[in-house]
C-alpha cells in the first residue's frame, strides 16, 4: 500500500520481474547467505562453538534485513518461494535471541573474539546503518504480515539511540546514512515522536564536527557543511542518496521549508550535471564517489545499484513532497536502467557496479572482486546490492500510484489493479515498450474525482482520449508539473486512453562532458540501448552512428523485448600513434555501413563478456 492507494501488479515487465525475484532471485539468495554464514554470524553469540565471524565487514546483518524486508512482502503469498517461510522465522529467532539485554543488535561488534567495542568507530562501524535496514524490515514485516516480532526488536533498538544520541544524549551521527528514513518510518508506524526527532537530529548534525574522519576526508560523508549548505550531491554515492531521501522523510513529517530547499536544488544540480543517462550515480571507484560536475566516464562508471535505489527512494520522496512529475521521469529512467542492469536476466547473478562501456579487453571484475566470472556475479564479499534488489523488487508497486491532494496521480505505467478509498481502476499496457495505456473504471462514487497521468518529457505528441471524448493532443510543457488531469464524474466502464509515441531518439552530451563529447546515444521511452559486439560485424569501438540513422531505426520485438536494428557507419582503421599531429579538425566519416542490433542497456552481460557501449561517434553527415 501507498499512501492511501492499493497497487497490485497483474502483468507486462515489472510483474515479470516480480515472478523471477520470487523463483529465482530470492532462493538464490537464501543459499548464498546461508553459505556465507550470515546466519553463523547469528548464532555463535549463543553458541560459541559455531566457528569464528565470517566476513570482513561489520554490516553483514543488514544482507539479512534486506532480504527479511523483501520476503515480507512475499511469505504470505500462494506463490510464495520454496523455504522463504523457514529463512524468515529462522532468522527472527536467531535475532530475538542475539540482541542483547539494552536492545544492541550486532553480530559484528557483538561477536567475543571482536577487540572493537560496541559504538566505538562511528565512522565505519555501520551501526546505525545496521538498525535503519531492521527497522525497515521490521515496519515492512509488521504491515505485510501483522507480525510483530521483528519490530519489537527494533524498537528496542532505536529506544536504545534514542537515549544514547537523542535530545539529551550524545550529539553523534553515523558515517552511512540510512538509519534516517527507516526512524521516520518507524514514527509514522508507531506514533512514537522520539523517533522523528532522532531523525531530525541526525540530519541536522552533519557536518558540525560530530564525527571523526578517517581514510577519507568529511566530504565523502556528506559531513564538511551542515547538509542545508552542501552546494553539490558530493562523496559516496549511496551515503548521498541515502542521507538526501532521510532528509526529504524528515521534511515530510515536520513541514521544514528549509530542508526542501535544500533538497530541491540539490537534486536538480546532481539531474543537471551528475547523473548518468542512465540513472545511475557514482562516476568513482576509488572511494564509490559521485564525482566532479560533468565528470561522468563510461567505461569507468561505478554507478552502484544501491545508489540507484537509493535515488529512487529519494525520487519518490521528492515527488510525495512537490506532486512535480520531472521527479518520476528521473525515477523511471533509473527503473529501467540504472537498476535493472544490476540483475541478471536469469536472476541469479548481479553487478555491483554499472558501467556504460566495455573495452575488448576488460578485466576487472564487478565489485572489485578477484578472479571468477568476468560480467555479473553469482555473490560478492561486500554483497550490499543483491539483497537490496530483493526488497526494491518486492516493493515496486508500491511506488506505482497514490493519492496526493485529493487527486489519484499514477507515475509509473504497467499492468495493475489499483485501488483508493474512492476508486477502483484497471490499467492495461505493454509499457515500457509500447506508449498506449488504458485505464478502465472499475468502481466510482458518485462524485467528481480527480486522476493524474504523468507526461513524461521524453515524448512529444501524446494523446489523451476521455469517455465519450475523441483524441486530443496534449502539450507536455504546458501541463502543470508534468502532469495531465482528467476531472469528472466516472461510472464503471469509463475509460481513458493515453498515448506516449515512442520514437526511437538520439542524445547527445553536455559539451563538458568530455567522456560522452561528440558521441551519440540511443533511447526509446524510458529504455536505453546500447551495442553488444554480439550484434554487429563491426569492431564496437569503431562504430559511427548519426542522428539520422537513430530515426530511422527500425523497431523489433525479439521475445519480451524491444529491440532496434539501424545502420550504422565504421569507422576507416585509426592512426597507429594514440596522439597524432593533426593539420586540420578531425572528421568522422565512415568508409562503409553496417546493420547493428542495440539492445536494452539493461540486458547487456547476459552473454560472453564481448565490447559494449551505449555511446557511440558520431558519423558526420555534411
Amino acid at each position: 500500500m501507498s499512501h492511501g492507494t492499493e497497487v497490485e501488479l497483474t502483468g507486462g515487465l515489472l510483474r515479470g520481474w516480480q515472478e523471477r525475484n520470487r523463483a529465482a532471485t530470492i532462493p538464490h539468495a537464501i543459499a548464498e547467505l546461508r553459505k556465507a554464514g550470515n546466519l553463523e554470524n547469528l548464532r555463535r553469540l549463543s553458541d560459541p562453538s559455531v566457528g569464528a565471524y565470517r566476513g570482513r565487514y561489520p554490516f553483514l546483518d543488514t544482507d539479512l534485513y534486506k532480504t527479511l524486508e523483501g520476503l515480507a512482502y512475499e511469505v504470505g503469498r500462494a506463490d510464495a518461494p520454496a523455504g522463504a517461510r523457514e529463512f524468515f522465522d529462522e532468522v527472527v529467532v536467531l535475532l530475538e535471541e542475539a540482541q542483547a539485554d539494552d536492545g544492541y543488535l550486532n553480530s559484528y561488534f557483538q561477536d567475543p573474539d571482536q577487540p572493537k567495542q560496541p559504538w566505538s568507530d562511528l565512522g565505519w562501524g555501520h551501526e546505525l546503518y545496521n538498525l535503519g535496514h531492521l527497522i525497515q524490515a521490521a515496519v515492512a514485516a509488521q504491515r505485510q504480515l501483522s507480525d510483530g516480532r521483528l519490530l519489537t526488536i527494533a524498537r528496542r533498538f532505536a529506544d536504545l539511540v534514542v537515549r544514547k544520541y537523542g535530545v539529551d544524549g550524545e550529539a553523534v551521527i553515523d558515517g552511512h546514512p540510512e538509519v534516517e528514513m527507516a526512524l521516520v518510518e518507524l514514527y509514522r508506524e508507531t506514533g512514537e515522536l522520539d523517533y522523528l526527532t532522532q531523525a531530525r537530529l541526525f540530519v541536522d548534525r552533519r557536518g558540525r564536527g560530530k564525527l571523526k574522519h578517517t581514510i577519507f576526508p568529511g566530504e565523502y560523508f556528506q559531513d564538511h557543511v551542515p547538509f542545508r549548505e552542501l552546494p553539490s550531491v558530493t562523496g559516496h554515492a549511496v551515503r548521498m542518496a541515502y542521507l538526501a531521501a532521510g532528509a526529504a522523510d524528515v521534511h515530510l513529517e515536520t513541514g521544514d521549508p528549509t530542508l526542501l530547499v535544500a533538497l530541491e536544488r540539490l537534486w536538480d544540480d546532481m539531474v543537471a550535471t551528475k547523473l548518468y543517462l542512465t540513472g545511475g550515480l557514482g562516476s568513482r571507484h576509488s572511494d564509490e564517489a559521485i564525482g566532479d560536475r560533468y565528470e561522468l566516464p563510461s567505461e569507468r562508471a561505478y554507478a552502484e545499484t544501491c545508489a540507484a535505489i537509493a535515488t529512487m527512494q529519494w525520487a519518490w520522496r521528492m515527488f510525495r513532497a512537490t506532486g512535480a512529475a520531472k521527479y518520476l521521469d528521473v525515477y523511471e529512467t533509473v527503473l529501467y536502467n540504472a537498476y535493472a542492469v544490476g540483475l541478471s536476466a536469469d536472476g541469479t547473478a548481479f553487478f555491483y557496479d554499472n558501467p556504460l562501456q566495455r573495452r575488448p579487453d576488460h578485466e576487472q571484475r564487478s565489485g572489485a572482486e578477484d578472479g571468477g566470472e568476468l560480467l555479473r556475479r553469482s555473490w560478492f564479499g561486500c554483497p550490499c546490492c543483491p539483497p537490496n534488489i530483493i526488497r526494491w523488487m518486492s516493493e515496486l508497486q508500491d511506488h506505482v500510484a497514490l493519492v496526493r491532494d485529493n487527486t489519484l496521480h499514477i507515475g509509473i505505467y504497467t499492468n495493475a489493479r489499483i485501488s483508493t478509498e474512492d476508486l477502483s481502476l484497471t490499467v492495461t499496457t505493454n509499457y515500457p515498450w509500447d506508449g498506449d495505456i488504458t485505464l478502465t473504471i472499475n468502481q466510482a462514487p458518485p462524485t467528481e474525482q480527480t486522476i493524474a497521468l504523468r507526461i513524461p518529457t521524453w515524448t512529444t505528441t501524446p494523446t489523451l482520449t476521455t469517455p465519450g471524448q475523441t483524441a486530443e493532443p496534449l502539450v507536455p510543457q504546458l501541463e502543470e508539473d508534468g502532469w495531465v488531469r482528467v476531472r469528472r464524474t466516472f461510472v464503471a466502464g469509463d475509460v481513458i486512453r493515453l498515448t506516449l509515441p515512442m520514437a526511437p531518439r538520439a542524445h547527445g552530451a553536455h559539451p563538458y562532458l568530455d567522456a560522452a563529447r561528440d558521441a551519440i546515444a540511443v533511447a526509446r521511452g524510458p529504455v536505453v540501448y546500447c551495442v553488444e559486439q554480439q550484434d554487429v560485424e563491426a569492431p564496437v569501438d569503431d562504430l559511427l552512428l548519426s542522428p539520422t540513422a537513430v530515426a530511422k531505426a527500425a523497431v523489433r520485438v525479439d521475445g519480451e523485448h524491444v529491440v532496434l536494428d539501424a545502420t550504422v557507419g565504421v569507422a576507416p582503421p585509426p592512426a597507429r600513434e594514440l596522439y597524432p599531429v593533426i593539420t586540420e579538425t578531425p572528421k568522422e566519416k565512415a568508409s562503409r555501413h553496417v546493420p547493428a542490433t542495440f539492445v536494452p542497456y539493461f540486458l547487456w552481460g547476459n552473454r560472453q563478456p564481448l565490447a559494449m557501449r551505449v555511446w557511440l561517434r558520431t558519423e558526420r553527415e555534411d
